[in-house]
């Protein structure tokens, strides 16, 4: 089957490849799926580099323990093992996984479920893992609750695009930070208002909200503070940085900090949930969430797919198509 596998560390046009290689053997509890999408996401640009260092931990120290990067995926099962139990060949399928970006992939049944009758594919794969990363970070970490006051900071990216729906879900009043080119789209999800970063500051214009998502991580933690009620929330992405620890040193001051103020200061973290793929497929199927897909490429044309992410201004979700 053909594959982008990578077997070192670097600039993804240095080390990412389009090769031939075995098709998955599926353990009795897996499904060997075959992919019709996959999406790249901002952090891949940085994960293929090896960046931060610290996270090579658990990517691997000198070369990524995965050949094959992607992790997440839509398809069509075309094997079961002897104990999966409720998926069959056929079923249309999304989730997460290891190893995506390829042909086929070999998946545990419990990482996936049905597709969202109204998705195609390559919105199906773009939900998993951004979209679990806003609906836990509004509802887990940010406690968000009917008519409180919401910001999210970076309302166009892969995450911010859910979580401006999400929230609007929740039943909060939700204001989008984003770039000029990107206001219409932040207003149509569902944004009440939606602030041009580069011509307005959502730090100083008096507004206070209860909670703030920040996944862009560029302003200080003082700057977001003041945007914040005397008792609101700030969910905040690791932030920028550089190659060791790219700015999760924030979550650590924050942390620090929360010990001493009214205000609640949060990392941003997800778990990969059945039970959350279940909740977002629901939200999609009632009309409340709709993904963005902004382009998508062919599989031999990952380094373009992740490049058109590297701007910094991106819309939605980019997908590989297989």
């Amino acid at each position: 089957m053909r594959a982008i596998v990578q077997e070192k560390y670097g600039a993804p046009d240095e080390v990412l490849a389009l090769q031939d290689i075995e098709k998955p053997e599926i353990k009795d509890d897996e499904v060997l799926v075959r992919v019709a999408a996959a999406p790249v996401a901002g952090d891949d640009w940085h994960l293929m580099r090896g960046w931060p260092y610290v996270a090579r931990m658990a990517t691997g120290l000198l070369r990524p323990k995965n050949r094959v990067p992607g992790r997440e995926v839509a398809g069509r099962v075309e094997a079961v093992g002897e104990k999966v139990t409720a998926l069959r060949p056929g079923d249309e399928v999304f989730g997460w996984c290891s190893g995506a970006f390829a042909e086929y992939v070999a998946v545990p049944e419990a990482w996936l479920a049905p597709k969202p009758a109204n998705l195609t594919s390559e919105q199906a794969a773009a939900v998993p893992i951004s979209a679990f990363t806003a609906l836990q970070g509004l509802r887990d970490q940010g406690k968000i609750a009917p008519g409180q006051n919401v910001l999210i900071n970076g309302a166009s990216g892969g995450v911010g695009t859910f979580a401006v729906q999400i929230a609007r879900a929740f039943g909060a009043r939700v204001t989008g930070v984003c770039s000029t080119e990107n206001v219409g789209l932040v207003r149509s999800l569902g944004a009440e208002r939606v602030i041009d970063y580069t011509r307005e500051d959502f730090t100083r214009d008096g507004e206070r909200y209860d909670l703030i998502l920040d996944l862009v991580g560029n302003r200080s933690l003082a700057d977001c503070r003041r945007a914040l009620t005397p008792e609101g929330t700030l969910v905040m992405a690791s932030g920028t940085g550089g190659r060791w620890l790219k700015g999760t040193d924030r979550f650590i001051r924050g942390l620090a900090l929360s010990a001493f103020v009214r205000q609640k200061l949060r990392p941003l973290i997800h778990t990969d949930s059945k039970e959350d793929l279940l909740v977002l497929k629901e939200l999609i199927e009632s009309g409340k969430v709709t993904p963005v897909v902004s382009a998508s490429f062919p599989l031999g044309e990952v380094t373009e797919a992740i490049r058109h992410l590297g701007d910094g201004h991106g819309r939605g979700k980019v997908v590989l198509t297989v």
